[in-house]
């Protein structure tokens, strides 16, 4: 799960958010993918005379523990166990995040939306759109933020905390619509940021002491990572927490609760996911479409591209086909992406990773002695096109990113093989030419080198790698 943006400044359960450096920057949940925010935006432009001014100092929040508000003197009549002061810092922690999350939300509707609707800086629906549901979470925020100080006692612990978030925690479901919402606030985002207004706006807040050098992405994806980091909150709570508590059986609830609620609202944002580059794909001619792109619910895996010529691709692993399309920015529209290849049904697709120095680069083989760089992190997709042999080669941006593209290929064709197998046991027929040939003779193979770069973050700007960020 991802960390909260640095916006967050109260001791972090680093332990466990630790975690997210495991994260692969391809493949990844709905939630942490938009976090990730793997889409590159558009180009911005030149810096106006307002970015050019002096910066103000980062205004920071002070981080607070438990221990450092606990009052002995207040009432306490025994004396705490490393155990238990543990667990009392993790539910301290949950509060003042949930403070925090508040006064963030409340930041970006009063220094963001309010003054830009306002200067007309953009329109009602615009800025609906990219703020989305934002306000209608400070209160339920604020309500579990109430309930848990009042569940403090004088001398600033708290005893249960379990039934509180069993209450409160079916509240989340509200963030479907919040959630399913920021891969098309995000793109008419990174589209207004090409309006000269909306720029020399958002640079002056960047650059006033309230924003923390934060950007209004940053603001709008706080939501997103505090959803993801609750089931971590709450594991550390349930980790100092000893069985024989009257606290344990309610927090287990909890534990199962935000799980559940979670998983079916990274449910959901993939879909709306999915559906929303499904909607932005453009098609050159009619032979590209397939029904297994239409049919797809899930986005396995997207990043940017480009072939040996230097032209920029974008490539998109739905879970039963891979489609290689190139952005196309529209005047005035989100980014489209063009099909330049037939889409590859996973069935049909094989997958070979190559050693360093074993692709040819540009038509010549470079290999070792001249273009190392070049030459390494390849690997290879080869299918039947009409019974014509084809092959892909791919190069990723490191090691890592290629492992992560090979695993990501690899389960998604995995899955896709066992669909069509367990559908041919339920529906027996005649063996179609196009049906899955795992073990066939593939044929000569030609060579279309393509390669595959851009998969980190660029600053700030796939998938997009959230948020998604628990």
């Amino acid at each position: 799960v991802l960390q909260e943006p640095s916006s967050k400044r109260s001791k972090p359960v680093s332990r466990v958010a630790s975690l997210a450096s495991l994260l692969p920057p391809v493949k990844s949940s709905p939630l942490k993918r938009i976090g990730l925010r793997l889409q590159v935006s558009p180009k911005p432009l030149p810096p106006s005379r307002v970015s050019m001014a002096t910066a103000q100092p980062s205004k920071r929040r002070d981080s607070k523990l438990w221990s450092e508000t606990f009052d002995v003197r207040t009432g306490a009549t025994q004396t705490l166990s490393p155990k238990e002061i543990k667990r009392q810092e993790a539910i301290f922690e949950l509060a003042q995040g949930e403070q925090d999350l508040v006064e963030d939300l409340k930041l970006a509707k009063k220094a963001y939306h309010d003054p830009m609707l306002k200067l007309a800086i953009m329109t009602e629906q615009e800025l609906n759109q990219i703020f989305g549901t934002l306000e209608s979470l400070i209160p339920l925020h604020e309500d579990l933020l109430g309930r848990l100080r009042d569940a403090r006692k004088p001398d600033g612990s708290t005893e249960h905390v379990g039934h509180i978030l069993t209450a409160w925690l079916p509240c989340l479901s509200s963030y479907t619509s919040y959630c399913s919402n920021q891969v098309k606030a995000k793109a008419l985002l990174d589209q207004k940021k090409q309006d000269r207004r909306v720029q020399d706006f958002l640079q002056r807040c960047l650059q006033s002491p309230f924003s923390r050098k934060l950007d209004l992405w940053n603001f709008l994806d706080i939501p997103r990572s505090r959803l993801v980091k609750y089931p971590l909150l709450l594991r550390e709570i349930l980790k100092h927490t000893a069985n024989d508590h009257p606290d344990r059986q309610h927090l287990d609830e909890a534990m199962l609760m935000v799980q559940s609620v979670v998983a079916d609202i990274n449910r959901q944002t993939g879909e709306s996911e999915c559906q929303y580059y499904k909607e932005r794909l453009l098609y050159s001619e009619e032979g590209q479409r397939d029904q297994l792109i239409d049919r797809s619910k899930t986005l396995c895996c997207h990043g940017e591209l480009k072939n040996n010529r230097g032209v920029k691709l974008h490539v998109f692993l739905f879970q039963n086909i891979l489609v290689i399309t190139r952005s196309v920015s529209l005047h005035n529209q989100p980014v489209s992406y063009q099909l330049c290849r037939q889409p590859i049904p996973l069935t049909r697709l094989d997958l070979e990773d190559l050693s360093d120095g074993e692709m040819r680069v540009g038509g010549s083989i470079r290999g070792a002695f001249s273009n190392t760089e070049r030459t390494k992190n390849f690997f290879r997709v080869s299918y039947r096109a009409e019974g014509q042999p084809l092959t892909h080669s791919f190069q990723a941006s490191d090691a890592f990113n290629k492992q992560q593209w090979i695993n990501c290929i690899r389960q998604a064709k995995e899955a896709a093989v066992q669909q069509v197998q367990a559908g041919a046991r339920l529906d027996p027929g005649p063996r179609r030419e196009t049906d899955l040939d795992l073990h066939g003779d593939p044929g000569p193979l030609r060579e279309t080198d393509l390669c595959l770069v851009g998969l980190d973050d660029p600053p700030p700007n796939v998938k997009v790698p959230t948020i998604a960020q628990g």
